[in-house]
């Protein structure tokens, strides 16, 4: 078979034996990635956050030349950042902070045993776990994709090379045709992971096809959902792995040129993606007759300006030709008339990371990791109210309890109890904890009310109220709509006003009807996925919490306490000890009452805002509604 196409003519591949040798991974240099003497500091953003830089300083001064001390990509614990690891013990430090470099060094200098008070703690078994394989956060989980952060230094290629890096694509080049690579990809069920699920082998065999050249790539790094930093995460801490999947990609379809697309606001992402360029370039995975053989293939970078629709493949298509970021009505699709009217592929980051993934373990065996529909795995955020809020990898079909309660350790709060999770950013849903055991792929999630989106997971306790998530989540996509179509633009304004109206107490009889009939208009009529999937999480939370908006509209009151103008707060006094915890919590000095004496709240002046509430763990402050004063 004739080999990938470089403008108008198919040149034959190189012979096998005319590429650069790439060596296998056992016949590597030894790495100080695997040596004994290493110190790996995480400096993903959550740990940063956290001072890991200074950590990291401090670490490299208290080492001096015993041990290597270099920065990582993000470990996924952000919740009990900064981390520190000791590759050569396993070991893994939580919460650790400069003036405990020192003492971290000579350990990891010394081999002495670790530093129990910077272990994690598990809270379940009352013990501290010293091995980072051991902690159930990690335990749980299947890391392929993100299998290299935390180990390796990712602004060194070396280090990527060192673990197998670029051995697939050298490979491929070396023995495999274009359609093999396809084959591969689609025996493996290799689904896009950005969102809509599309499987991968398909598009890229649609665009193969294409008779017209130059063909394109291009890898969506704009990310834009609140809670979701999975992309981000994995290009700041292996972006050699999506470029080295972004090569092979191109080598498959018979592209030579490729876009990386980044948020300018990721400038973690964007240094990451840009030193990585410069470094593939110069050892010869990118450029002009990769490895010896007859394919060229390049990469540049454009910064996005944060738009979110521009996350939409047509829209983003248009922002790198210099055109406002607005979608196009589609088919023609991509695949056949793309960037610059070319044949054009677009992933996300997470795709094209699982190429070489499912290169080097085969097939067959990326496959079994998943379901029957989806192979592989999946990388997903936690955040909201959880205790493990951080990155977590699992394979295709774990279930939602196992990823919100086994890794993420549960609700965070003594007495909080889960009340939901919302899935797939802004334009999903929610999803009640008595579905929580629901296998996470994307057909069930859709049967469910909701999407997978990117991997974004919102937890939420029984303080958040339903009728207000779905108020946030529209207001957010009304703000980010393009405006091109009406029904997107005029009909997210609407759907706001009436669920802002929900909020207030000011909805009339009637008005719930009016709000569903609305999301079926906007779903319908939309341009685009944003318009199209913007009504989920009011029409998720309508239909597994109706009673909680039906409080909201007949009774003017908000379950959760949440909506200000809806509910107020009392302090039972038969449960009041006089602890005094919440009188300053309050803003506006609506608590009375000294220590040790029952407490009151002066209902002219609370504003409703419960931080009242949320410091007393003695339930000994209930909710009422500001209607009629009854809980």
């Amino acid at each position: 078979m004739s080999g990938p196409v470089h403008g108008k003519d198919r040149p034959a591949r190189s012979a096998p034996g005319k590429l650069a040798a790439c060596p296998e991974r056992s016949e590597r240099r030894p790495s100080p990635v695997d040596g004994t003497l290493g110190i790996a500091v995480c400096m993903g953003t959550g740990c940063r956050a956290a001072r890991s830089e200074e950590v990291l300083s401090a670490l490299s001064s208290a080492a001096g030349t015993r041990a290597r001390v270099w920065g990582t990509g993000c470990r996924g614990l952000c919740e009990r950042g900064p981390l520190v690891s000791l590759p050569a013990s396993g070991t893994l430090y939580c919460g650790v902070l400069p003036e405990h470099a020192a003492a971290v060094a000579q350990a990891a200098a010394n081999g002495a045993p670790p530093i129990e008070k910077l272990l994690y703690f598990d809270p379940r078994t009352r013990r501290s776990v010293p091995r980072e394989a051991d902690i159930p956060f990690y335990a749980g989980q299947t890391r392929l994709v993100l299998a290299m952060n935390g180990r390796i230094d990712p602004t060194s290629i070396d280090d990527y090379i060192a673990l197998g890096g670029y051995a697939d694509l050298a490979r491929t080049l070396a023995t495999r045709t274009p359609e093999q690579v396809v084959l591969e990809v689609e025996r493996a069920r290799l689904r896009g992971r950005g969102g809509a699920g599309f499987p991968t082998a398909t598009k890229w065999r649609a665009c193969a096809r294409q008779p017209r050249f130059p063909k394109y790539v291009i890898a969506n790094c704009d990310e834009g959902d609140p809670g979701a930093y999975m992309d981000r995460s994995i290009v700041e801490g292996n972006p050699h792995l999506v470029l080295e999947g972004m090569a092979i990609g191109a080598f498959a379809i018979g592209a030579c040129e490729g876009t990386f697309y980044v948020r300018e606001e990721y400038p973690l992402a964007l240094g990451a993606i840009q030193t990585a360029i410069e470094a593939a370039r110069a050892r010869g995975f990118l450029g002009k007759g990769i490895l010896g053989s007859s394919f060229d293939f390049d990469l540049s970078v454009f910064r996005g300006s944060g738009a979110f629709v521009c996350g939409e493949e047509t829209a983003m298509i248009a922002s790198i030709e210099g055109r406002p970021g607005e979608p196009v009505d589609r088919p023609p699709y991509p695949v056949e008339r793309g960037l610059f009217g070319q044949p054009t592929v677009i992933n996300n980051v997470e795709t094209w990371a699982n190429v070489p993934v499912l290169l080097a373990r085969g097939a067959e065996e990326f496959a079994r990791i998943g379901t029957e529909r989806s192979g592989g795995t999946k990388v997903f955020s936690l955040v909201g109210k959880v205790k493990n809020t951080g990155l977590v990898e699992v394979a295709m079909g774990t279930s939602l309890r196992t990823i919100v309660e086994d890794l993420g350790g549960g609700v965070s709060g003594r007495k909080r109890k889960l009340k939901a999770v919302q899935t797939g950013g802004p334009s999903g849903g929610v999803i009640p904890e008595h579905l929580l055991d629901i296998p996470v792929d994307y057909e069930t999630l859709q049967s469910a009310g909701s999407i997978m989106g990117s991997g974004g997971f919102v937890v939420m306790d029984d303080r958040t109220c339903m009728v207000d998530i779905a108020r946030y989540f529209i207001e957010f996509l009304r703000d980010e709509s393009c405006g091109k179509c009406v029904p997107c633009r005029e009909g997210l304004r609407r759907l706001f006003d009436l669920v802002d109206l929900v909020t207030r107490g000011e909805a009339k009889p009637g008005d719930l009807e009016r709000i569903e009939a609305l999301c079926e208009t906007i779903a319908g009529g939309s341009l685009c996925g944003l318009g199209k999937t913007a009504p989920n999480p009011v029409l998720s939370t309508l239909r597994h919490f109706r009673a909680e908006w039906e409080a909201h509209v007949s009774g003017r009151f908000c379950p959760a306490g949440v909506c200000r103008a809806l509910a107020r707060y009392e302090i039972v006094p038969e449960l009041c000890p006089g602890c005094a915890r919440c009188k300053p919590k309050c803003p506006v000095g609506a608590v009375r009452g000294e220590r040790k004496e029952v407490h009151s709240i002066d209902p002219d002046l609370c504003t409703g805002c419960g931080a009242c509430f949320d410091a007393c763990n003695l339930d000994a402050i209930r909710i009422l509604s500001r209607a009629n004063g009854k809980p």
